[in-house]
């Protein structure tokens, strides 16, 4: 046996110096790897798909984490762009109020609305300023377009303000091209007032610009108050239908003035502190 074995040994010995020197089994060896190589292939296929699984759990997993990274990212800069835009519309709209009124020269103090009540019977505002920073009975309130109305309730560190929309609110104004007056009165339409007390003979056209005539005290003048859109004259009557539009933003504003008027009514300016400077 053992000789059966060495002799096996001694041949196998020989065909591998014979093949390494002359080549002759390398067809051989070709046409075996051939056949083998689907066996090797299978045998090694479940430890490549387990592999690619692994990578494939790892890669899709690492995927899951970083969409849900990108999507908390984003919130938050939709959460914060949209704090932005309003940032800016706030300031764009304390600049206006600012500048609609340190053109006329009137000390003043930005307030802002905490409650708005908008019933037929009655348009008003709470605003956040008070006697406490000198607010008075009857000060004049605008926004950054004209005259939104006028104090009527103060307390310590609130008010109460009467909108020009209210039907019982009626400051006297003059058409700004030629000075023709009349009484610009509520109507309890956000959107309306009626000029009461015009002539059918008076020079007032759809288009004209009203402000504030400054009579009684209550108003500075030349503050603009709206604009008419529609001039109706019927015959035999002896005062012609007129109808404006507010040029304060009634429905839209959240930050209005509250205005000192140049010289102020004794009345009114015993009631009142004056601020020292434009202040919010």
């Amino acid at each position: 046996m053992n000789a059966k074995l060495a002799v096996g040994v001694l041949l196998a010995l020989a065909l591998m110096t014979l093949d390494h020197r002359s080549g002759h089994l390398e067809s051989a060896r070709a046409a075996l790897s051939v056949v083998v190589y689907p066996i090797q292939y299978l045998v090694n296929f479940p430890v490549k798909a387990s592999a690619w699984v692994k990578d494939s759990l790892r890669t899709r997993g690492a995927l899951l984490n970083q969409n849900a990274r990108l999507r908390e990212q984003n919130l938050l800069l939709r959460t914060q762009s949209q704090k932005f835009a309003a940032l800016r519309a706030e300031n764009t709209r304390l600049r206006e109020l600012l500048e609609s009124s340190l053109e006329k020269g009137e000390r003043v103090l930005v307030a802002d609305l905490l409650a708005v009540e908008l019933e037929p019977s009655a348009h008003q505002v709470v605003l956040n300023k008070g006697s406490k920073q000198g607010v008075y009975m009857g000060q004049p309130v605008v926004d950054a377009h004209g005259i939104m109305g006028q104090v009527i309730h103060v307390g310590p560190f609130s008010s109460t303000g009467l909108l020009i929309t209210d039907v019982s609110h009626a400051p006297p104004v003059q058409v700004n091209r030629n000075g023709v007056r009349a009484i610009a009165a509520g109507t309890g339409i956000l959107d309306q007032l009626l000029l009461s007390y015009v002539s059918v003979n008076a020079d007032i056209r759809k288009g004209d610009l009203l402000v504030s005539s400054g009579l009684g005290g209550r108003f500075p003048g030349g503050y603009p108050v709206g604009e008419v859109t529609k001039v109706v004259t019927n015959p035999g009557e002896s005062f012609a239908k007129v109808l404006a539009t507010p040029s304060a933003r009634v429905a839209e504003a959240r930050e209005v003035l509250l205005v000192w008027p140049k010289g102020l009514p004794s009345d009114l300016a015993q009631h009142a502190r004056f601020p020292s400077v434009a202040a919010r």
